[in-house]
């Protein structure tokens, strides 16, 4: 199981306020399966983590800004949650662009807990079936997603989960998705 995801390139599309352990728990379960692992945001250098949305949670470095990467070069994303990450992802249009441009490749995209908002402002969630932090599940209903109710929810190449509470079952629902997913 250790090298199922060798050979692929994984990104991390995160800003402040990202809840900590939504990117540092897929990021090591995604190393330890053997894919390079890229944490991109809306500039380089150090964006601060959050626990519980309240606490500061300490800082993860930046690889680069989402504006010098391309869909092509990676095989999977993934969009952890915390409620000011996401809000300041659906902020910028450049980071909307790239979800929007990586769902529409067919390459898995996978949300958590608020992550969803994100899929929501790329106009990617209709007709889609999610699941996501429960006070965000009308934002997700008034974009026209079917939302369930369920620790992890497959719908194509989309993949959401509800909180951290779900962290079990989302990584290891990223990585079977990831690996079958075709490399770049």
């Amino acid at each position: 199981m250790a090298n199922e995801l060798q050979g692929k390139t994984i990104a991390i599309l995160a800003a402040d306020g990202v809840e900590k352990v939504e990117l540092e728990q897929p990021r090591v379960v995604l190393k330890q399966a053997g894919a390079r692992v890229e944490v991109l945001s809306l500039k380089a250098g150090e964006i601060q983590a959050r626990e519980h949305d309240l606490e500061p949670a300490g800082r993860f470095s930046v690889d680069r800004a989402v504006s010098d990467a391309s869909v092509e070069e990676f095989d999977g994303l993934v969009l952890p949650g915390g409620t000011v990450n996401p809000d300041k992802l659906r902020n910028d249009a450049t980071a909307v662009a790239f979800v929007r441009d990586f769902v529409g490749s067919g390459k898995p995209v996978a949300a958590i807990c608020h992550g969803p908002w994100t899929l929501v402002e790329a106009g990617v969630a209709a007709g889609r079936t999610l699941t996501s932090y429960p006070s965000i599940r009308t934002d997700l209903r008034n974009a026209g997603a079917n939302v369930v109710d369920e620790e992890v929810v497959v719908d194509g190449n989309l993949i959401t989960s509800r909180s951290p509470s779900d962290l079990p079952a989302f990584c290891s629902t990223i990585i079977k998705q990831f690996a079958h997913a075709t490399t770049s």
